[in-house]
C-alpha cells in the first residue's frame, strides 16, 4: 500500500444550472510534500465546508486500482491523478477491506478511516456528463475520508502501514450501501450508528433514517 500522488486543488468557479458555483474538486498532482492539517489538507482549497474538511473529513483518499473501471466508461475523458477530487491517490487501499476506525501510518501523518466519500453534481462536472454519479453509487468504489491523529507531511511514493486495526467494525464498502442499495436494512444502520469511530454526519444521517 503506498500514496501513489498527492494532490491539492484551488478554488474555481464553474457554471452549473445557470448558476456559478465555487468548487474545490479540481484537484492536481504536486511533486512536493503536502501537510495534513487536524481539519484540511494545508493549501487545498476547501469550499463546502458543509460536505468536505473538519475533522471527519480532513482527507479524501481514493485508491488507484479503481481507475480502470472508470476508464472504461470514460474512454475519451483523459484520467490523471487527483480526477475524483482526492488529497491522496493511493494503491491497494479497497473499501470492501478497510474498515471504519482502521488506523493508518502515511507518511509523517497518523490517519484514521471515518467514513466513505458521497458524490454530487460536481463530479458531474468535471467527467463532462452526471452519469457518473449514478455509476460512482452503484460500486463500492467510493474511496473515503480520513480523520488526522497526528498532523505531518506526506508525499508520492510514502509508504501506507495499517498500525491498529478496528475491533467489531464494519467495511467502508457496508456503510456506504447503508446509502444505495441497503438502505432500508434498519439491522446494518443500527451496527453502523454502534460503530465508535464513524462520522457523526453519517451517523445523524442514520438516525434520520429510523424515525
Amino acid at each position: 500500500m503506498k500514496v501513489i500522488s498527492v494532490n491539492i486543488g484551488k478554488k474555481e468557479k464553474i457554471q452549473w444550472k445557470n448558476k456559478t458555483v465555487e468548487t474545490g474538486i479540481y484537484k492536481k498532482p504536486v511533486d512536493t510534500n503536502i501537510f495534513l492539517g487536524i481539519e484540511e489538507v494545508n493549501n487545498d482549497h476547501v469550499v463546502d465546508r458543509k460536505h468536505h474538511g473538519g475533522k471527519d473529513m480532513a482527507v479524501y483518499a481514493y485508491t488507484k486500482n479503481h481507475y480502470a473501471y472508470f476508464q472504461k466508461l470514460h474512454p475519451d475523458l483523459e484520467f490523471q491523478n487527483g480526477i475524483f477530487g482526492e488529497n491522496l491517490t493511493v494503491s491497494n487501499l479497497l473499501e470492501t477491506e478497510v474498515c471504519i476506525g482502521d488506523v493508518f501510518q502515511v507518511g509523517e501523518a497518523v490517519v484514521q478511516v471515518a467514513q466513505p466519500r458521497f458524490p454530487c453534481f460536481k463530479l458531474g462536472i468535471v467527467f463532462g456528463t452526471q452519469k457518473i454519479v449514478k455509476e460512482y453509487l452503484h460500486t463500492t468504489y467510493c474511496g473515503f475520508y480520513f480523520r488526522v491523529l497526528q498532523k505531518g507531511s506526506v508525499k508520492k511514493g510514502d509508504t501506507i502501514l495499517l498500525i491498529e486495526k478496528a475491533k467489531n467494525s464494519m467495511t467502508v464498502a457496508d456503510v456506504y450501501s447503508l446509502y444505495t442499495t441497503n438502505k432500508k436494512n434498519k439491522k446494518m444502520i443500527h451496527a453502523a450508528l454502534a460503530l465508535e469511530f464513524l462520522a457523526d454526519k453519517c451517523k445523524n444521517h442514520f438516525r434520520r433514517k429510523l424515525l
